[in-house]
């Protein structure tokens, strides 16, 4: 399965050592974000990051254990965490975090050439 999610912290920060950092800035999220991506990153499995989403590919219980870990992580930057969940869920498949992508530029390419 692919799972697309987005995690963010919002309400004061659930951890101690993080009240009054980012009184003044935007209302950023990046820190919060980073933990999460992090979370990711160090699982081993496929994944992507963008501007707006992570992307992480495996079996069921382990990109879930994955997710929440996430959403854990961004916990301890606010009292409330907000979660957004996409999943193609597709048994017997793999690579396709990358083999959708390359379907899809083939695709791109053989309409330009019509």
């Amino acid at each position: 399965m692919i799972a697309a999610f987005s995690v963010a912290p919002s309400g004061k920060p659930s951890d101690p050592s993080l009240a009054g950092r980012g009184e003044h800035d935007d209302a950023s999220v990046h820190e919060a974000v980073a933990a999460a991506v992090r979370v990711v990153r160090e699982s081993g499995l496929p994944n992507r990051t963008s501007s707006m989403f992570t992307e992480v590919e495996g079996e069921w219980d382990e990109v879930m254990d994955v997710v929440k870990r996430a959403a854990e992580a961004v916990g301890r930057y606010g009292s409330r965490v907000s979660l957004v969940l996409k999943a193609d869920i597709r048994p017997g498949y793999t690579g396709e975090l990358e083999g959708k992508l390359e379907r899809l530029e083939d695709a791109i390419g053989a309409s330009e050439n019509v």
